[in-house]
Parts: structure tokens; sequence; C-alpha cells
């Protein structure tokens, strides 16, 4: 058969590549033609052409965000979380064989698709949405701020301090420009995958209401939950408006004209007048709640976080903890994106220590693996543990949980910070951590308990010996 694919990830770093890969190999080895178009971070590549489609016996889509469809009508189409084509890739491929024929009819479609949809909520795909959009905005000004304050600022009584005749000033001053798209786009592209691009501009402008406080008197504003509030608020009105019966002289101007403007004041009058200052309210008391934290609650913080990390390495609980971090990073409280730094890079580079230390419980596909795995861990990749967590996971989820746990925890404990949103050993060396031997201490640690704990519990696998 040839078959046609597209994989997607909310961040598009490893999950679209992942599963491209695993697409690519199934075909292969079973007799099919598999050519895969990935979505990632970089943006499209190994686009499909129009001749490619046509040809194919079947389409797969595992996306987690929103992809146009439209280019498959007429197709048989499976459509499915990306994660499930690195779980069972050749089940997809023979799965396209029953699947239905993309916009066969509307009602066809809707009652073919009903459970696939279930798979992938429209919530988690917009939040998805938001997130990815969101991520570059965040790394670029947190990286041009960590770097403006270690080349460029002076130590005083209050900290590093960066002097204004400085061109590093200036550096930082970009970085904090960038900081402030974050609730914007993370609130602009949740109502985009709700109701397309007319509620595009409404999620964005509902979105730099939710953060400024200035329009419903709050120093604070409602942070990265008013941006989420606001983004599905201004993503459904907008939707809505778009389900209304008009004549046809004013179809052609509601999509540019009409819905983003009665959108967007229902969406921003709610924010100033009913929503915003409750939500803020939220947003002060739980930064105030963080700062009190001491001992004992700052070690349970650190575990829950770290077990969310590695739970499903990238998965839904791993993206809340990811996102919590990120929003706490511009609320003040950047220990908390130090403690998911510390977890994040765990499991990848536990399991692939453990496949160097007893190589007997790993097949060679797997020891191959843990080569991988040990270079994604060190750029931050979770990722990179999914393939020994999808052979057994009973076994190695709890040996990455309690690793990454581990060093959420220490990471907590010892003060470590870090003013990007991301993770591993790559954030220290572009200076965007404090108290780096600690986290690499505490990333140390880590690893060594999830290797430990991977070896001890998987078994010497059973090898027949020839007569």
């Amino acid at each position: 058969m040839k078959i046609v694919a597209i994989t997607a990830c909310p961040t598009g770093i490893a999950h679209t590549y992942m599963a491209a890969e695993k697409l690519s190999k199934a075909g292969a080895e079973n007799g099919h033609e598999v050519k895969v178009e990935t979505h990632g971070s970089i943006g499209v590549e190994n686009s499909l052409t129009q001749v490619e489609i046509d040809e194919a016996d079947g389409v797969i889509i595992a996306a987690d965000k929103e992809v146009d469809k439209s280019r498959f009508a007429g197709k048989k189409v499976v459509i499915v979380p990306v994660i499930a084509a690195i779980k069972d890739p050749l089940g997809l491929i023979e799965k396209t064989q029953a699947a239905p024929v993309y916009g066969a009819s509307k009602q066809v479609e809707e009652k073919a698709y009903a459970s696939q949809k279930r798979e992938r909520s429209l919530f988690y795909r917009a939040l998805m949405n938001g997130v990815s959009h969101m991520i570059p905005f965040v790394v670029v000004g947190g990286l041009l701020i960590a770097l403006a304050l270690a080349l460029g600022g002076e130590p005083t009584a209050n900290g590093l301090v960066i002097p204004k005749d400085s061109v590093w000033f200036k550096v930082n001053m970009i970085g904090s420009a960038a900081f402030t798209f974050m609730a914007p786009i993370l609130a602009g592209y949740i109502a985009y995958a709700i109701a397309d691009r007319p509620g595009l501009a409404p999620g964005i402008i509902a979105g730099y209401i939710a953060a400024n406080g200035s329009f419903y008197n709050s120093e604070a504003g409602a942070g990265f939950i008013g941006a989420i509030i606001a983004g599905f608020i201004a993503g459904y009105i907008a939707k809505w408006i778009k389900s209304w019966k008009v004549p046809q002289m004013m179809q052609p101007i509601m999509p540019i004209l009409i819905i983003p403007i009665i959108a967007t004041i229902i969406a921003g009058g709610l924010f100033v007048y009913v929503l915003g200052a409750p939500i803020a309210g939220v947003m002060e008391g739980l930064t105030k709640f963080l700062e009190g934290m001491q001992g004992s609650s700052k070690i349970l913080l650190g575990l829950i976080l770290g077990g969310m990390i590695a739970f499903d390495m990238g998965g839904p609980v791993n993206k809340v903890a990811f996102l919590f971090g990120s929003a706490m990073i511009t609320a003040g409280q950047p220990h908390i994106m130090g403690a998911i730094a510390a977890a994040i890079c765990v499991p990848p580079l536990g399991m692939g220590l453990a496949t160097l230390l007893k190589k007997n419980r790993f097949e060679k596909e797997e020891q191959e693996a843990g080569k991988a795995a040990l270079m994604m861990g060190l750029v931050g990749i979770t990722e990179g543990a999914i393939p020994f967590a999808a052979a057994d996971p009973l076994r190695v989820i709890p040996a990455n949980m309690v690793g990454s746990m581990t060093a959420g925890a220490l990471a907590m404990v010892w003060g470590v910070t870090n003013s990007v949103p991301h993770g591993g050993p790559v954030v220290a060396v572009l200076g965007a951590v404090e108290q780096v031997f600690f986290f690499f201490l505490a990333i140390i640690i880590g690893v060594i308990v999830t290797a430990l704990t991977a070896v001890t519990l998987k078994k010497p696998l059973i090898t027949i010996k020839a007569k």
C-alpha cells in the first residue's frame, strides 16, 4: 500500500519526529510505502505533493494540534493522537483500509470520526495549540534576559543589576518585550483552534486584557490562568457567532469584520467588568502561597511536579506541570521551573544509563535507543524515554517518576532557579540557571535513582542457548 501521513505534537520537538520514524520504519518492514510530512517547531518538512496524496491508498493524521485536512477530501483518513503512531504504527497503517472517507458528507464524517474526536478532545487540542505557539516567545524572552543578566549584570545589595547605559540593558528590554506576548499568544491560538481565523484577533486582544491588570484595577493581572480562560471564551464566542444565519451579502464580511468585533467586545468586556479582578486575586494568592512555602511543603511541591513531568513524558500531565512552571517565571517564581528543569531530563538520562549498567535487561534495539535517550536528555527532551516506557510501562514509568521526583524535590530545597521554560543541562550552559552546582547534583542523583530502580525492577532477558 501507499500511505501518506502527517505527524504533529504541540511543541513540535520530539513526538512529531518519533511518530514519523515509527510509521516509516513499520511501513518499510511490512512492504508498505509510507511518506510522512512532519509539522515540527521548525515548520513543515517533507511536504506531501498533490500527486502523492492522489496516489495514496490511505492517510494517517497523527496530531495533537490543528492540521489542515481539506487536501485529503475523498481519501480514507485515520485521525489519531500522535502517541498512537509511536505505540502502534503498523496497526494505524492497516486501519487506513477500513477508515472513513474524509469529506464524504457532514453527517457521515461526524459519525465516523466521533470516537476519534473523543480521544482528542477540543479542550486539550486548543490548549496545546496555544502552548505550542506561546513557547518560542517565552524561550526567547527568558534566554535574552538570562544572557543580559549573566553578561551585563553587576552585583549589588539587591542582586544583579544591569546599568542603564549598557547594551545589555537594551537586550534585557527586548527579552522583557518578548515575555509580554506570552499571554496574548496563548489566548489567541487557543481561540484559533476553536473558531479558526475569526477567533485569532479576539483571543489575542482578550489575552492581552487578561494579562494587563490596569484594565480592571489590579496590579498583578490574571496571568496565564486568565489567558487560558480568555482564549476559550473568545474562541467559543467567535464559534457561536459563526453559526448565525446571515444574509448572503453579509457572509464575506463576517470573518474579517463582524465576528472579530463582536467577539472582542464580549470577551474583552467580560474580563474588564466581571472576570479579570477575581482571577487576578487567585493568581496573587497563588504567588503569595508559593513565596511562603518552606521546608516540607517545598519538598512536596518538588515531588508533585517531578512526578507529573515523568508520568507521561511530554503528554497532557507533563504539559500541565510545564505550563505552570512557565507561567511562574513571569510571576517571579523561577524556582518552580528550576525544579521542573531538573526533573525534565531525568527519564531519558536515567534510562540511557540503565542500558549501560545492565545490558542484559534490554533488547538490542533498546540499547541503541539508550544512546539516543542520553543525547535527548542533555537537551531536555523527556520524550527520549518513551521507547522504554512503551515496551515496559509498569516498570519504566515508576522508575522514571521516582527519579524525577527526587531531582525536583532536591532542586526545590536547594533553591535552584531557571528563567527559561526548558530543562536539562543545556539551560545551565546557556546561563539561565542559578545554583548551577546544585542543579547538576539534583540531576545526577535523580538519574542514578531512575537507573538503579529500572535495572532492579526489570528482569534479565531470557536467552535460548543452542544445543
